[in-house]
């Protein structure tokens, strides 16, 4: 079957499930195997059976409930109100206010997580109450969530970044290296979008509080120290090699509860409820990992992805078209799969079309990992909308609507990223 006319019948298949109010992970498992069942010769259900179980049962996704757990400790305890306090006279003189601490929370941990799920949930579980509380907009409130929490697949270290590393045989340190100075540049372009916004409309931007002085700045931001120690312990863990990702998650919980111990705000109700918390958001992530996975396997045997690169490769374009083509790929691919599946489904045919073009390998990672960022909030399978609309409860078209700026700000990007390569390979070229 002509792959466009496959393309189009899955679609509409996702879109008529997800209408009918079917949970989003039933969804797409369902679409899955609708797939498996009618264009391959895979019997689909012993396929979903060990393809759910072993999406289940990773070890490296422990890291993503650890995570989540920490920020549903810092939310139920005073450690997220501390942060606001530290943060709110710095960030107040600013355009915007307040909403600049989703961009910079939302940055710094993502140097923690190397998952945009985890940095937008924990990062939302401090930030949605609080700014909430203040009366600031909700759709500026989820809107930079959505958008700065991708951020998480890009400033290192990087989940992502270690399968693209191994797929292309580059080195994994250099491509971390890489990633900041587009990491700091995204951050940029996502305060600035909001400076921008608050001064076209000055009215829907709670008013700042008193000025203050320079000192007095300092002394409020001793309330981020808590969070700076917690976060210092997990990188630290991380970047010493003392820890994995997963066990230095366990090591952002533990602080997390001596943090909140030592300040008096933990007891036994927070505690429980910190771990319920985490345990109802984890299990709608959960679900969805298992379905993207069986999504991911259906698509694999069906062939789709791998006859979408080989069309792309084949049209024989100019290096300039053949970067917009790619891109063009992988937000449509975005669709379906999850952003590891991508790369690992079609690394191997866009390779060797990419040295044949003579693209520098680390730029290119750099460049898929924020087109895979712009996939995170593209619907109808845009893996941080479906995170959001679990803790606000809003629509899906809805999220996608208030992140659609940041999507157009990551194109943006992109385009830096062609015109200025130095952005990708500077520092790489400094080790």
């Amino acid at each position: 079957m002509n792959e466009a006319i496959l393309t189009f019948a899955l679609i509409v298949a996702l879109f008529a499930l997800l209408g009918s109010g079917v949970w989003i992970g039933l969804t797409l498992a369902g679409v899955a195997w609708i797939g498996m069942e009618l264009f391959s010769s895979r019997p689909a259900g012993d396929a979903m059976a060990i393809t759910i179980w072993g999406a289940s049962s990773s070890w490296t996704l422990t890291a993503l409930p650890l995570f989540i757990w920490m920020g549903e400790i810092l939310f139920r305890t005073k450690l997220s109100e501390s942060m606001f306090k530290g943060l709110a006279p710095w960030v107040n003189p600013l355009p915007g206010r307040l909403l600049h601490t989703n961009v910079v929370g939302c940055t710094i941990f993502a140097a923690v997580s190397g998952s945009s799920a985890a940095t937008c949930a924990t990062v939302g579980k401090m930030s949605i109450p609080e700014l909430s509380q203040r009366n600031y907009p909700a759709d500026k409130i989820i809107g930079s969530l959505g958008g700065a929490s991708t951020l998480g697949l890009l400033i290192p270290p990087s989940i992502i970044m270690i399968v693209y590393g191994v797929a292309a045989e580059v080195s994994i340190a250099k491509l971390f290296m890489a990633g900041v100075l587009p990491g700091l540049l995204l951050g940029g372009l996502f305060s600035g979008y909001l400076m921008v916004w608050a001064l076209l409309n000055p009215d829907k931007v709670p008013r700042a509080e008193a000025a203050t002085t320079i000192g007095r700045k300092l002394w409020e931001s001793r309330h981020l120290l808590p969070v700076v120690l917690l976060i210092g312990g997990v990188i630290g863990s991380i970047y010493s090699g003392v820890a994995t990702a997963t066990e230095a998650a366990a090591v952002g919980v533990v602080g997390a509860l001596i943090l909140s111990a030592t300040q008096g705000s933990l007891n036994w109700r927070s505690f429980r409820d910190s771990l319920l918390g985490a345990t109802r958001l984890y299990c709608m992530i959960a679900l969805i990992l298992a379905g993207a996975a069986f999504l991911t396997l259906s698509m694999g045997y069906i062939g789709l992805p791998r006859q979408l690169a080989e069309f792309v490769t084949g049209l024989g374009l100019s290096s300039g078209m053949l970067i917009l083509a790619i891109a063009l790929f992988y937000i449509l691919l975005g669709c379906f799969l999850d952003g590891i599946s991508m790369i690992v489904l079609t690394m191997g045919v866009i390779l060797p079309t990419i040295s044949g073009a003579g693209i520098d390998l680390i730029w290119f990672g750099i460049f898929v990992v924020i087109v895979v960022e712009m996939a995170q909030i593209t619907p109808p399978v845009g893996f941080n909308l479906f995170v959001l609309q679990g803790m606000t409860g809003r629509e899906i078209t809805y999220i996608a609507k208030v992140t659609a700026p940041y999507f157009a700000l990551m194109a943006l990007a992109l385009l830096l990223l062609w015109w200025f390569p130095g952005i990708a390979t500077w520092l790489p070229s400094r080790m």
